[in-house]
């Protein structure tokens, strides 16, 4: 007599009842279930990435951004590759500043400070090599893989300082303590005479890269777009850690994430840091894009400019700034082909981007999704 099959509705084709081996099909008749069969198709496809607007908007940014060299040289536009050299500095300082404001809600009026001390190491350095003269019985250098980790560095541990000092507070008080951190610096700046003070820096040639020739413009554009690139992976992967969570919870409801045995503090200064790190190596990259650096690399202004940026593109999402970028320097070249205040065009566009694009301009590509 044979045995009947059981019709169990609890022992579903993943059930530990048939192991790590059991069959997903049934076996009457060696016909497979057609539930089975679909629940299969499920999780095959939720294996799979899916493509999304993001996903493509991004690949094809990407690519742009590869031939752009080559763009401007078959159209002879070779200011191309200066402008999104500009663009691809910019993009790592205001990536860097959403690190702590779209993800951490901390609004740093002072974070340029952190630009400009990345800028003045490169200048200074290069200052004393081309002098002879040490400091602090250094010589200097105009290697990058010297200078470039250097000026991180340093930025990184004015972040960890400054951070410290602000973070016990929130708020208006939060804003203006980094915003006098960020004026103190300037005016450091301005009264080192022997560094140019308000005169600003000159340097004579950028950083040195083993086999490269960072003095050709196609060149140095390649080494910021892998470094903005690499940058945005390692932000990314930041943001999408346990880390990133933990920090959008505190963002999100502080006194739950204590009880939850968060330390908001601890989380909010290593976010502080980082940011400060990253728009450090902006600020080097600048200085070797310019070749000159001035007091007004750390001024409020340019701390305002950041934040535009994120505001426009979009905080809270890696990509919103990089696009913010393209919108503010896109206004700005069009606009100053019709008067000099073109900030005046700016304000309008920012209003609106804050009252009907909370999300800003990436949220408006992607449809509100990352």
């Amino acid at each position: 007599m044979t045995r009947p099959t059981s019709t169990n509705p609890a022992a579903g084709p993943l059930s530990d009842t048939g192991g790590a081996g059991a069959s997903v099909s049934d076996t009457r008749g060696g016909t497979p279930n057609r539930d089975d069969a679909s629940r299969v198709s499920d999780i095959s496809s939720a294996g799979r990435p899916r493509i999304t607007r993001g996903v493509v908007v991004n690949a094809i940014g990407l690519l742009l951004f590869v031939l752009v060299p080559a763009i401007a040289q078959d159209t002879g536009e070779s200011f191309l590759v200066n402008l999104m050299t500009r663009f691809l500095i910019y993009a790592i300082a205001a990536v860097s500043l959403d690190l702590i404001l779209g993800y951490g809600a901390m609004v740093s009026f002072g974070h340029a400070a952190f630009f400009g001390l990345g800028g003045y190491v490169i200048g200074i350095a290069a200052f004393h090599v081309n002098m002879g003269e040490t400091i602090f019985g250094w010589s200097g250098s105009n290697a990058a893989l010297v200078m470039w980790p250097l000026a991180v560095a340093v930025a990184a541990l004015a972040g960890l300082v400054v951070g410290f000092l602000s973070l016990r507070t929130s708020g208006v008080q939060f804003i203006m303590i980094t915003l006098a951190f960020g004026q103190m610096l300037y005016f450091i700046l301005v009264g080192l005479m022997i560094y140019g003070g308000d005169d600003g820096l000159s340097i004579d040639a950028r950083n040195t890269l083993p086999g490269l020739n960072v003095n050709d413009p196609a060149t140095f554009y390649y080494v910021c777009l892998a470094l903005m690139t690499l940058w945005i992976i390692v932000c990314r992967r930041i943001v999408n850690s346990p880390f990133g969570m933990a920090l959008q919870s505190i963002k999100q409801n502080p006194r739950r994430s204590i009880a939850l045995g968060l330390a908001p503090l601890r989380y909010r200064l290593t976010a502080f840091v980082l940011s400060a790190a990253g728009t450090g190596l902006a600020g080097a990259l600048w200085a070797n894009y310019a070749l000159f650096v001035s007091p007004d690399m750390s001024a409020w202004q340019k701390s305002g400019e950041l934040m535009a940026m994120v505001i426009l593109g979009g905080m809270g999402s890696i990509f919103g700034p990089v696009l913010g970028v393209a919108v503010y320097l896109g206004l700005e070249q069009v606009a100053t082909g019709w008067t000099e205040h073109w900030m005046l065009i700016l304000g309008p566009v920012l209003v609106l981007v804050v009252l009907f694009g909370k999300r800003g301009v990436y949220g408006w590509l992607v449809g509100g999704k990352q």
